[in-house]
């Protein structure tokens, strides 16, 4: 018989066989840990899968017997790693196949003395992790100690991991070296031995006390203190409006905005032709806003060569030859074909407006 393959050549076969990683895999490759913690959810999934596999009525007394021998078996095991790794994750692959003694060790002996894999597969044995609220290749406790790190408000850089430097990335409204103190527009509602809650202050206040627009101890930009309170400056109302001359004020609460006039307008108040403080050229008012005015439709035609046809356009008009005429210095005139006359303008049909 042929000799075996060696092992190192069906590495080899292997990785020529694998896909290439997809572009950027190299840049978001996953770390030590990360992929400890991933096998260990799969084997954890695996364990799930198998818990009463081909099991499931008839002689109960049999089954349970029978399922004892199963659940730490070597057949189990070997069901729960064969489904682990996908067959195109060479780094799953190469993991299990360095560590597989590591796991059925585990699996045969150790389990009952170390029921969480992860802790005693990535944390203890591997090192790659950390227990939850320790960092860095020692595992140190994270701010605000390893039960509630960062006092629960916020994030321990590393937590997890052998990386990192335990400091706290705090959450929204929350600052110090623990997040236990609030930051500006946020009071404390809750703060004893363990806890501490920051609220946010009403929108009105910059600094606070409690909940309402009535709690501030400083207002926010945009509002002012009356009676008590902190309330709205409607800025659109100054002497001198903050927006320009094609632009109306929108007030906002604690801020304005500037917003485009309607294109028929000079100058508005608000929103629409309906606003405008006066018309522009082409326009007049009426029914209460700036409308096209049809020079078209005047008592005195406003097209002045012979035979000339008018059309209205928004705000303006234009004057075209009909079809079958030619534009001359002072004249529509009719083109010179033969066997065709060709009558004045008026009665020819209008070319259609989106041609203009």
């Amino acid at each position: 018989p042929a000799p075996a393959p060696a092992p190192a050549a069906l590495g080899l076969l292997l990785l020529l066989l694998l896909p290439p990683p997809p572009p950027g895999a190299a840049a978001k490759k996953a770390t030590p840990c990360k992929r400890c913690r991933e096998l260990v959810d799969k084997f954890n999934q695996g364990m799930a899968d198998t818990a009463k596999k081909n099991f499931g009525g008839g002689n109960t007394a049999w089954e349970e017997k029978t399922l004892s021998k199963y659940e730490f078996s070597e057949v189990r095991l070997l069901e729960i790693t064969e489904g682990l790794c996908a067959s195109s994750d060479f780094e799953c692959h190469s993991l299990l196949e360095e560590h597989e003694d590591h796991l059925e060790a585990w699996w045969l002996r150790l389990k009952k003395e170390y029921p969480d894999l992860f802790e005693w597969f990535c944390v203890k044995t591997l090192k790659v992790c950390c227990s939850p609220g320790t960092y860095g290749p020692h595992c140190l406790a994270c701010q605000g100690g390893s039960e509630r790190p960062c006092s629960g408000n916020g994030r321990c850089s590393g937590d997890g991991s052998r990386q990192g430097n335990g400091s706290c990335q705090c959450h929204p409204g929350y600052q110090g070296p623990t997040c236990t103190d609030c930051m500006d527009g946020y009071f404390s509602s809750l703060r004893n031995e363990t806890h501490s809650i920051c609220t946010a202050c009403d929108e009105s206040c910059k600094e606070c006390t409690g909940p309402t627009n009535r709690d501030c101890s400083q207002c926010a930009a945009g509002w002012v203190q009356e009676d008590a309170a902190c309330v709205d400056v409607d800025e659109c109302a100054a002497d001198t409006p903050p927006c320009g001359d094609q632009q109306y004020c929108e007030n906002t609460n604690g801020s304005f905005v500037c917003k485009e006039c309607d294109a028929t307008c000079v100058g508005c108040t608000g929103k629409g032709p309906g606003s405008c403080k006066e018309c522009i050229s082409g326009y007049s008012r009426e029914g209460g806003q700036c409308t096209d005015v049809d020079e078209c439709a005047g008592v005195e035609s406003v097209c002045m060569r012979h035979n000339e046809n008018c059309y209205n356009t928004p705000g303006s008009y234009v004057c075209v030859c009909p079809d079958g005429f030619e534009e001359t210095e002072d004249a529509c005139v009719p083109m010179q074909t033969p066997g065709i006359e060709l009558t004045a303008g008026p009665t020819q049909p209008l070319p259609p407006r989106e041609d203009l």
